[in-house]
């Protein structure tokens, strides 16, 4: 396995966290669960196109893609694997979606879709020129570069509301423990009205948002083998009980964390860039 993380180019950190770059050679798992995330997912492989299988939860019939991208979602994107296969992985946070990509967070919630169907010339012609670069750094400057023209070249940009924005830092330092409540209250609007803004700006509603937040940080957590186990997991990522933390994981990953620590962590426990970032 080889993989590398990189933040991106500091005029980008508001929009994009960071870029992992694996190559995995010997890979016998048939089918990855592509877990709900917080970020908006930018996947370019750098072998056989990306094949997406049947989901349920997106709504997906097979595909083939070599550059896709994944909007926020609330259940497993399952995805076929080969045996060899290399790849970017970008992470973009919704804040920088409409910036970035052209379409809005609530118009990926829930589907994925090709990079060429983008109105994003530039992202479609990412495939070819990282397969031709040699190295990670210098693939990782191609991708500050394309990512920064299409930030600056944006006629659709348009930030969210401050306080949008707020809640959505909020949730994520809090790891989705903190109230919906008291986001509404701190930002200055009722509950009803809060609900609606942030929906119509994630295309997720603050509790969906929030259980997807606390999920993600147990899923890191359990990536870690804490001492404690499970039961530990679930206390530290604000779950009532470990019965509680898995019943999340049915609705979310399609699983229990047990079967998924089976299927998946031999394949992702060297992984340096599985770790939420700070």
């Amino acid at each position: 396995m080889d993989w590398v993380v990189r933040r991106p180019h500091p005029a980008l950190r508001a929009l994009v966290e960071r870029y992992i770059g694996y190559r995995q050679h010997g890979v016998t798992l048939d089918v990855h669960r592509g877990l709900p995330s917080r970020n908006v997912t930018l996947i370019i492989s750098l072998a056989d196109p990306v094949r997406m299988l049947e989901s349920p939860a997106l709504g997906l019939d097979a595909r083939r893609s070599q550059a896709f991208v994944g909007g926020l979602h609330t259940g497993p994107a399952l995805i076929a694997q080969d045996f060899e296969q290399a790849g970017v992985h970008v992470e973009i946070s919704p804040m920088g979606v409409q910036t970035l990509l052209g379409v809005s967070a609530p118009d990926l919630a829930g589907q994925i879709l090709d990079v060429a169907d983008l109105p994003r010339p530039g992202l479609a012609e990412l495939p070819e020129r990282l397969f031709e670069a040699s190295g990670w750094a210098r693939r990782f400057d191609l991708l500050d570069r394309a990512l920064l023209t299409a930030a600056t070249s944006s006629t659709t940009r348009r930030d969210p509301p401050d306080e949008v924005n707020w809640a959505w830092r909020r949730l994520v330092s809090t790891g989705g423990t903190v109230s919906i409540g008291s986001l509404a209250e701190d930002v200055g609007w009722s509950r009803r009205h809060f609900s609606q803004r942030f929906a119509r700006e994630l295309g997720l509603s603050p509790k969906q948002t929030a259980r997807v937040v606390r999920f993600g940080r147990a899923a890191a957590l359990v990536r870690t083998r804490p001492i404690g186990g499970l039961a530990e997991v679930a206390y530290r990522c604000g779950y009532f009980d470990q019965a509680h933390l898995t019943n999340e994981w049915r609705a979310l990953a399609g699983c229990t964390p047990s079967v998924w620590i089976a299927e998946e962590l031999p394949f992702l426990q060297d992984d340096p860039g599985l770790a939420e970032p700070s």
